[in-house]
């Protein structure tokens, strides 16, 4: 019989799904804005986590009561949402002007701008050892572009653009994920999610086009199919392990999901290199690239040990 898991073990494995999950979207999102936009990709996923988790939370007969609420928690509520969908629709449109990996490096700025949100609205602790993760990010940000930005200005597959969409991107999620804070004193995680997926729902609609569906050849098919399972195994894997490990140790693991973006990227460009590009860096860039990987785990296992009174 083989022995039940540590929670520790459990924990590792949960958050490397969840960095393997979101390191290989950017590629198959690319894959789908060849015949599908930002907004409607995003609302077939809402639309599709949306109700796995209503029937999930039905049968449980855990719904969540929309009456016995403050009109403060609907504002959040819907702040959060608005949020969220900056970060999942600017995300995917970034993608027409960078590479996948390039996304994925920059939204390392997510935790580190949660981090900052932390210690200013919530009085959390910042140590030494985040200090110090925070400039290696920074510094590694500083390598990464010292020559890309450049490039990227005169390049005719890159631009300015996406690197400005991926920022307003992590800032959006890290805005988010503050929100959460709040809200999950008045609902369950489940509960949460599924408000934000229909209210996320409504918002797309005006917007989306259903119809750009059926122009979709059989891998976008699957690439719509993946990025749908994507949202409930990364965001589940994610939870769970948030429930049974350290949360400055799944941050940390969350952190090289850069890593499984360049491999996926790579091989992308070698089965469609019409559709992917190599963003060909240079040494400086790679230093750059490890700089901000190592300088977002410091920052997030480097949580301040709370004070014996």
């Amino acid at each position: 019989m083989i022995k039940q898991l540590s929670p520790s073990v459990m924990g590792f494995l949960l958050a490397l799904t969840t960095a393997f999950m979101w390191g290989v979207l950017p590629v198959f999102l690319k894959v789908l804005l060849v015949d599908m936009d930002a907004f409607t990709i995003t609302a077939i996923r809402f639309i599709f986590a949306g109700v796995f988790v209503a029937v999930l939370l039905f049968s449980n007969k855990a719904l969540p009561r929309i009456r016995q609420h403050h009109k403060w928690v609907w504002i959040i509520l819907g702040l959060s949402t608005l949020m969220l969908l900056i970060n999942y629709v600017s995300n995917v449109i970034a993608l027409n002007y960078i590479s996948p990996s390039t996304v994925q490096l920059i939204l390392q700025l997510a935790p580190f701008i949660l981090l900052i949100g932390g210690v200013v609205l919530y009085k959390e602790s910042f140590s030494r050892l985040q200090l110090i993760g925070a400039l290696m990010l920074f510094s590694g940000l500083g390598l990464f572009f010292n020559q890309r930005i450049p490039v990227i200005l005169t390049s005719t597959t890159e631009s300015i653009e996406g690197v400005v969409l991926v920022v307003i991107s992590a800032t959006a999620w890290a805005m988010y994920a503050l929100s959460q804070k709040k809200l999950l004193a008045s609902f369950t995680s489940s509960q949460l999610t599924l408000l934000i997926y229909i209210i996320g729902t409504i918002f797309l609609l005006p917007f989306t086009q259903f119809s750009e569906t059926l122009a979709l050849t059989g891998w976008q098919y699957f690439a719509l199919i993946f990025c749908c399972l994507n949202t409930l195994i990364g965001y589940g894997a994610f939870t769970h392990a948030m429930q049974i490990w350290d949360a400055s140790k799944v941050s940390a693991i969350l952190a090289t999901a850069p890593v499984f973006t360049y491999l996926s990227n790579e091989i992308a460009i070698m089965i469609a290199p019409d559709i992917f590009f190599d963003p060909q860096l240079d040494v400086w860039a790679y230093i750059g690239a490890l700089f901000i990987i190592l300088g977002a785990m410091l920052a997030s296992i480097g949580k301040a040990k709370p004070k014996v009174s």
